[in-house]
């Protein structure tokens, strides 16, 4: 006897229960999708960034003092200074 009492397959809460049901799916599934791109920009950050620490160990230091200077991490006196100590 399916369908006793006119109430269908999920009893008296029918299509609240239904709904509610694909809303909690969605938003496990959404959960998931969003830990899984967290977690990759993470390692991708961790791994290999453009950092200043990679740069050194290419660069000459008077490349980093004029890399230093065109990001403003150091004013005009400060870039001089490192030049005539470096030359």
């Amino acid at each position: 006897m399916m369908g006793c009492c006119g109430y269908g397959w999920y009893g008296t809460s029918g299509w609240i229960a239904g709904i509610l049901n694909l809303i909690v799916i969605a938003g496990v599934i959404i959960g998931f999708v969003l830990l899984a791109i967290w977690a990759i920009r993470r390692a991708g950050k961790a791994s290999g960034g453009s950092t200043a620490k990679q740069e050194s160990k290419t660069l000459s230091p008077i490349e980093i003092a004029r890399l230093r200077y065109a990001r403003g991490e150091i004013n005009r006196e400060q870039y001089q200074e490192l030049l005539s100590d470096l030359e």
